[in-house]
């Protein structure tokens, strides 16, 4: 899955729920369910989400709603084996961009 999201900062709680195109309340609810999703808090109280936590649900999204994890499954993979699940992950990302480049290439031809 390609996100779609400029390179900032911070993000508001608005813009992951719309680059990922879910509710913002899902963004919440996985919020308190991951312990690696750890967003700042302004004065108001809002929400920001760094790069690292626009990585964190990535991965989080993946496990639920692309491979069908459950949200216990996804929290016990996490937990048992963190650095081998991004690692698979991050290649499998790579290994999709180059496929959607050299399909790129395909449709130019």
């Amino acid at each position: 899955m390609h996100i779609d999201l400029p390179e900032k900062r911070y993000y508001k709680i608005g813009e992951v729920a719309k680059a990922f195109e879910v509710n913002a309340s899902l963004i919440r609810f996985w919020e308190t369910e991951f312990d690696i999703i750890k967003p700042k808090k302004n004065a108001k109280g809002n929400r920001l989400f760094t790069a690292d936590d626009i990585s964190n649900f990535k991965l989080i999204f993946n496990l639920v709603k692309e491979r069908g994890f459950t949200l216990e499954g996804a929290k016990q993979k996490l937990k048992k084996n963190p650095e081998s699940t991004i690692n698979n992950f991050e290649i499998i990302a790579k290994l999709e961009g180059v496929k959607a480049e050299l399909t790129k290439i395909k449709n130019q031809l």
